[in-house]
């Protein structure tokens, strides 16, 4: 077990059960045509079954939305990464393509319609903490500017603010040359505790299938390890 450290600040209690794992040894690559493949499949149902109504009909849409209510945030103002992904698919969008370790979580967040972070474990200063942002609190975006979080959630390690269940930072972003993987699963509260398992049991298994390597950790805050 790889022993990290990882809890959700006080403010937040009750309000989010936070799924985690550690995956470790993994080989990143550009590209893979299986995954591809998977991918375009999985958009293709996803619009064959619901095209043309809103996101939130989406079997599960609605548990990231009840997730942002209870953090204080509008899911229609501030779109959990999940919903940003299922839009894109059901207008007939492709998802971006990044490497084969980010694109199988994307897979696993369309399946599963919950937002996901995903981390470069060696770029993450432990121990880490789900708080809310201070004043003033931000980082550099993934393919976008500043990213504020100030009284937004956000995970936070003994560097500052890193991710939050709408967007990640540069600094812990995935690359070809990541061979250790942090994954973070969003859900609110209620969400049933032998269902977030199976989410993170199926996640995992997608990110190995997709880069190999092993799992070292997983957990799920609160409500058991």
């Amino acid at each position: 077990m790889s022993g990290l450290q990882i809890s959700i600040g006080p403010e937040l209690a009750g309000k989010v059960r936070l799924g985690v794992a550690v995956i470790e040894g993994v080989s990143v690559k550009n590209e893979d045509a299986a995954l591809a493949a998977e991918i375009d499949a999985a958009g293709a149902e996803l619009r064959s079954r619901y095209a043309g109504g809103p996101s939130g009909e989406v079997p599960g849409a609605a548990d990231a939305r009840a997730l942002y209510k209870a953090l204080g945030l509008d899911p229609t103002k501030t779109r959990p990464s999940n919903e940003s992904l299922l839009r894109r698919v059901l207008k007939g969008e492709a998802l971006y393509r990044v490497n084969t370790l980010v694109d199988a979580l994307n897979l696993c967040s369309l399946r599963y319609q919950l937002p996901f972070g995903l981390y470069d474990l060696a770029r993450v200063r432990p121990p880490v903490v789900l708080r809310k942002g201070r004043v003033g609190e931000g980082y550099e975006g993934i393919r976008k500017g500043p990213v504020n979080v100030q009284d937004r959630p956000t995970l936070a390690d003994e560097e500052g603010a890193f991710g939050n269940p709408t967007s990640d930072s540069a600094r812990t972003m995935i690359t070809l040359q990541t061979t250790s993987a942090l994954i973070t699963c969003y859900a609110p509260a209620a969400y049933g505790l032998p269902r977030l398992r199976q989410v993170l049991d199926g996640t995992e298994q997608a990110l190995r299938r997709a880069c190999g390597g092993t799992l070292v950790e997983l957990q799920v805050l609160p409500g058991g390890g």
